[in-house]
């Protein structure tokens, strides 16, 4: 018969039991974390501090920057310790915190990019009424409830997955507390659990895609339809950093998801997370600080202040 005392605590068996390992993957993730946190904090930075990017492109840029740091600062402290020490206890408690927080913080930058893009639409297509469609108000309004949505998925994944029992099985084949590596540890029936995630992901990732889509339909239309080359190239710049973002968010979603579960192993989901959780969040700063010339002239400037102030 099936042990069923409940756990008080999970085993993170991490990302690897290569112990040779450790030590270079400790350096790259300090590596990869301090460029994260540089560039998603230094965008902030730049934005609160440069008036010239106070428009609401640049207010839900701020607010996804934000989202890519704190989800990446959810897990990748975890891997280190797991690098560092092996196998990892983390408490009941502590682990469904650390779900809670990195689905906020994902699904707050899903719905997010949806508000980047009807942004873009407004910009592009209702460029004479672009002030009078995204108002402060507006923008303000967008941004709660993208973090309230996160707050709400969040709520559903954290409900859902610990509402269940778990037995004696509390080793937990991955380096965070992600919901599907949780989960399968159950000894209850998870069937009507499962299927809640499922429909609320789905729902959630395809209603912000719809809204994407639909915005980028509407806006490559009109750019089609521009006779002037400068309105198209500038039309195609305010839009080229905003569709490298939702190609390696979604990119990696489906990877990771849409695929047979017949092809599934725990060390490719590894592998595909650590892209999620860490590499990710790093791209974004440097795909909008490398294509887009307000922000580079924003960053010249900053440094230009910083020598005179330093007297260099």
């Amino acid at each position: 018969m099936e042990n069923t005392t409940e756990v008080t605590h999970f085993i993170l068996l991490g990302l690897t039991e290569a112990t040779n390992l450790r030590v270079p993957l400790v350096m790259i993730f300090t590596l990869i974390y301090a460029i994260n946190a540089i560039g998603n904090l230094g965008m902030i930075l730049l934005i609160l501090s440069d008036s010239r990017l106070h428009t609401p492109m640049y207010f839900f840029l701020s607010n996804l920057s934000l989202m890519d740091f704190c989800y990446s600062t959810a897990v990748i402290p975890t891997v280190m310790i797991g690098l560092f020490i092996g196998d990892e206890v983390i408490s009941y408690g502590a682990c469904a915190t650390q779900m809670f927080f990195f689905v906020v913080f994902v699904s707050g930058e899903n719905l997010i990019l949806a508000a980047m893009a009807f942004d873009r639409f407004a910009a592009v297509c209702k460029p004479l009424h672009y002030t009078t469609i995204m108002t402060t108000g507006v923008c303000a309004c967008l941004a709660i409830v993208c973090h309230a949505g996160g707050f709400l998925n969040a709520c559903i994944h954290v409900g859902e997955t610990f509402s269940l029992t778990f037995c004696s099985n509390n080793k937990i084949h991955h380096f965070f507390c992600d919901v599907p590596a949780v989960m399968s540890l159950s000894c209850s029936d998870k069937h009507v659990a499962e299927m809640v995630i499922v429909y609320v992901d789905t729902f959630n990732v395809f209603s912000a895609l719809v809204v994407i889509f639909v915005s980028y339909v509407f806006i490559f239309i009109a750019i089609y339809r521009m006779r002037s080359s400068a309105g198209y190239q500038k039309a195609l710049s305010t839009c080229a950093s905003h569709v490298t973002a939702i190609t390696i968010f979604y990119g990696t979603v489906i990877f990771m998801y849409l695929q047979p579960s017949s092809s599934h192993s725990m060390d490719k989901d590894k592998m595909a997370s650590v892209f999620y959780t860490m590499v990710i969040p790093m791209l974004n700063p440097i795909v909008y600080s490398l294509r887009n010339k307000e922000v580079k002239n924003a960053i010249n400037k900053l440094r230009e202040k910083t020598k005179l102030s330093l007297g260099l």
